[in-house]
């Protein structure tokens, strides 16, 4: 009997880089691609696509979607302040749909005390996935290498990664990369991988200062690491009218670089795919898109 392999959030930058990789592999494989808006999902020809507008806090509306799936690629949900409550409803439908299989984009340093506030959300949210009995598999990304540009802003014609990592240094990783991995696990249905959480991070892990020189290598501008105090990111972040429970993410996530929490580096992308990780100048180079609003 022909797999049936869901991919949600397929209309998002990873999902759909997944989406595109299974419906690329010609395995023996339905693709249903669960999406709130169908039509930004007729990429995939051939693609079964289910709309759910609820998303993951339409838990019913997320089990119907979810019926006759064997194995279901679960994109962790957009930051919210609900975004624990978003995910166990998502586990809770697959759950109820008979899904056999999970594949849920998790986080490095997984921990329930984690200093990275959402790394602890990705704890709790794996904790629920294991409680529900269904074979699984934990994919605990690195920092998006896409990131490194997204953390800059541009000062006097520099660009300023501002921020309380100290000297602590993060794995980052290409969603490529990721997107690879994703494809490959969910591809691949021996059982060899159940149970288990797998760091998916870059070739190196980076210091921000080094980030920086990265991205002036590739971009052409002055890039430079400033440190912060955790006061001082607190008092830079306020102004954008962001709330608390947001900014401290923002925060947290450089605490945690400086913890080390993100420093691991794993073999996990070129065992399971067959080719090196990329580096974060080999990702910037193959995705300018992610570094052009700092040029213009």
């Amino acid at each position: 009997m022909r797999r049936v392999i869901a991919v949600t959030g397929a209309t998002g930058v990873l999902g759909r880089r997944v989406a595109e990789r299974v419906a690329g592999a010609g395995a023996d494989v339905d693709l249903r691609l669960v999406v709130r808006d169908a039509g930004r999902a007729r990429f995939l020809p051939g693609s079964e696509v289910v709309e759910n507008p609820g998303g993951y806090r339409d838990r019913a509306g997320l089990a119907a979607a979810l019926d006759g799936v064997h194995t279901l690629y679960l994109v962790s949900a957009a930051e919210a302040e609900d975004r624990v409550q978003q995910h166990l409803a998502a586990v809770a439908a697959a759950a109820d749909a008979g899904v056999s299989r999970i594949v849920y984009t998790s986080f490095a340093g997984a921990a329930d005390d984690a200093v990275f506030t959402l790394a602890r959300h990705h704890a709790v949210t794996e904790e629920a996935i294991a409680a529900t009995g269904a074979r699984w598999t934990a994919l605990r990304h690195g920092m998006y290498a896409d990131f490194v540009p997204f953390f800059a802003t541009v000062e006097d014609g520099r660009a300023v990664i501002a921020a309380p990592a100290g000297d602590g240094r993060a794995a980052f990783v290409s969603r490529d990369d990721l997107a690879d991995v994703g494809a490959a696990v969910l591809l691949d249905d021996s059982g060899d991988l159940d149970g288990r959480a797998l760091d998916v991070t870059g070739p190196a892990a980076l210091t921000l200062a080094e980030a920086a020189a990265v991205l002036a290598e590739v971009t052409g501008l002055p890039a430079e690491y400033r440190p912060q105090t955790v006061e001082e990111a607190w008092a830079t972040r306020r102004p954008s009218g962001h709330p608390d429970w947001e900014i401290e993410g923002w925060v947290t996530s450089y605490l945690a670089i400086a913890a080390g929490e993100m420093a691991a580096v794993s073999d996990v992308v070129p065992r399971l795919t067959g080719h090196p990780a990329r580096t974060v100048a080999e990702h910037l180079r193959a995705h300018p898109e992610d570094w052009a609003p700092l040029v213009r």
